[in-house]
């Protein structure tokens, strides 16, 4: 209890005080994890729609692997990335290893399954209700998937904000790939762990609340920017 307390006046330290540390480490949590889901979204949302309104003889076992690739190891996502950006790999001569750009890959390759499959679900229903209508319209296949993305997009606000809430607590991967370099590649999670491995917990426990913090401020806004709240009713 000591610990939690002496916590939560740790952050509530860094915060009024804007420790310079802290607003480098969040700014860059914050711009790794929103640029990996641009990259997740600009992906996941029109394959989401494109499965919805596709019919080929291997889609259920398409969405089927969609689905299972949700639950992909970060760790194991992190080595293949780092075998491929390595000097020995076949994209080492990019020098991306120990990059943002690096952790930024591995969180939009974790993530995209995530909002790929929720988008699916939220737009199949969508097409059952809009089938016949957009049939006699004559959509072509893309008027049918941006108008179900249209649509839908509350349903797949949800799927942004899993997105989100699964790659700014990433901490596996993005260690891997990023190497928690101090002033380069340190974010949130990475030097959560490292104070905790140092014994630091009320500094660990300080970056914990404001990576929670983080995340509040993050799905409020979102829900405000889509008036889901409208009528009472998010």
């Amino acid at each position: 209890m000591q610990d939690l307390l002496a916590g939560l006046g740790r952050a509530l330290h860094l915060i009024v005080t804007l420790d310079p540390e802290l607003i480098e480490i969040t700014l860059r949590s914050l711009g790794v994890t929103l640029t990996a889901l641009a990259i997740a979204c600009a992906i996941g949302l029109p394959l989401g729609g494109w499965l919805a309104v596709r019919r080929f003889r291997l889609r259920r076992a398409a969405i089927a692997a969609l689905n299972a690739l949700i639950g992909l190891p970060p760790v194991v996502v992190g080595l293949v990335i780092y075998l491929l950006l390595s000097r020995s790999g076949p994209l080492g001569v990019l020098g991306l290893l120990f990059t943002p750009a690096a952790m930024i890959a591995a969180q939009a390759v974790i993530i995209t399954p995530l909002v790929a499959s929720i988008a699916h679900q939220a737009m199949r229903d969508l097409w059952a209700d809009y089938h016949d209508l957009l049939i006699s319209m004559n959509a072509t296949r893309w008027q049918r998937i941006a108008t179900l993305l249209i649509d839908g997009r509350r349903g797949l606000l949800t799927a942004a904000l899993a997105g989100f809430g699964r790659a700014i607590g990433e901490v596996g991967a993005v260690m891997i790939v990023g190497g928690n370099i101090e002033g380069a590649t340190r974010v949130l999670t990475t030097a959560i762990a490292l104070e905790t491995g140092r014994g630091d917990f009320a500094l660990a426990l300080g970056l914990g609340v404001i990576l929670i913090g983080l995340s509040l401020a993050v799905s409020v806004a979102s829900h405000w920017a889509l008036r889901t709240e409208r009528r009472g009713r998010w």
